[in-house]
């Protein structure tokens, strides 16, 4: 199936509407009430979805403790043969930012101590250089410590690159949540080649591990300096699920009954989704959209992308993954 969202993600619309059409012709009700929401904006700030869902309806979400949604248990081949189901339990935070350098407009062949330009590119390259320090949530341990387990080399965290480095190919599902990040990714500046602007603009997506936020705020402080100010242009918290919870325990039982060649892990996403604004809500959120993929088929290198594709097969086995789940949750 091609088309915008065959990845990111109405194949998981498409796999719960299956279900729910099943159950209904065959009389089947769950165990518990259950809500289905489809929302809009994710992309964006989710005002207009989660968040308004969240904000001005949460009496629709009464009861509901745990919720799942995209992005986890899909099949990541390792180049070895083994097949792994990474299951989200963990999502960075959002600290999307705009930074600002004010200074003194002025002719460009004049001399400028104080030009907005300088300042602001002085700033953005100490970010963009900037080696974050390594934190792990319980999500990125319990996930370093499956794998590890899986491949047979000793869980040393006191060199987590290295031992991301003996992971290989798995490693990339953990590398980058074992730390804070922040990329530039804008730039404004200027109208004309021979002025000197009085103010320069830049964007930042930075993200944060859960706990992190304090220690985020305080290099953001440190990195921008004293000439160049710093604002959220969208901030969302970072999420932490339990990965011993029974929950947790029946996402991996129903992959392994459809797939027991497999090896269901945790991981924590490095982006976010509408969990986050469920989570004001008190509901805990993982990514469960079950997909069974073949090997070579790059499947998180097709978010976004202009050649969005899942295979049918793919989405038969997701259904049938969140009908056992989904009937014992």
């Amino acid at each position: 199936v091609w088309g915008r969202g065959a990845v990111d993600m109405k194949n998981m619309d498409a796999m719960i509407l299956a279900v729910v059409r099943s159950w209904a012709r065959e009389g089947v009700r769950p165990r518990r009430d259950m809500v289905i929401a489809f929302t809009a904006d994710e992309e964006a700030s989710a005002e207009d979805g989660s968040g308004f869902l969240a904000d001005r309806h949460a009496h629709l979400f009464e009861g509901c403790t745990e919720g799942i949604s995209e992005s986890g248990a899909f099949t990541f081949h390792d180049g070895d043969g083994r097949q792994l189901y990474p299951i989200a339990a963990g999502e960075r935070g959002t600290a999307w930012l705009k930074l600002t350098a004010r200074g003194r407009a002025g002719h460009g062949s004049k001399v400028n101590r104080e030009n907005a330009v300088t300042r602001l590119a002085a700033a953005i390259t100490r970010i963009g250089e900037h080696e974050w320090p390594l934190r792990l949530t319980p999500t990125v341990r319990a996930a370093l410590g499956e794998l590890a387990a899986l491949y047979g080399i000793e869980t040393d965290l006191s060199d987590v690159d290295a031992l991301l480095d003996k992971l290989g190919t798995a490693g990339k599902l953990v590398e980058a949540t074992v730390r804070n990040s922040a990329n530039p990714t804008m730039l404004d500046a200027g109208y004309k080649l021979n002025v000197i602007p009085g103010e320069a603009v830049a964007h930042v997506d930075g993200r944060y591990l859960s706990g992190a936020e304090d220690e985020f705020r305080a290099t953001m402080d440190r990195l921008t300096g004293p000439d160049v100010a710093w604002e959220f242009a969208h901030h969302e918290v970072a999420l932490q699920a339990p990965v011993d919870s029974p929950t947790f325990a029946r996402m991996r039982a129903a992959v392994e009954e459809f797939a027991p060649e497999g090896h269901v892990v945790p991981y924590c996403m490095s982006g976010g989704t509408d969990a986050k604004q469920f989570s004001r809500l008190g509901i805990t959120g993982y990514g469960f959209a079950p997909l069974k993929l073949p090997e070579g088929f790059d499947y998180q290198a097709l978010f976004h992308g202009v050649d969005e594709r899942v295979p049918v097969e793919a989405l038969h086995f997701g259904v049938h993954v969140l009908d056992r789940f989904l009937r014992t949750a």
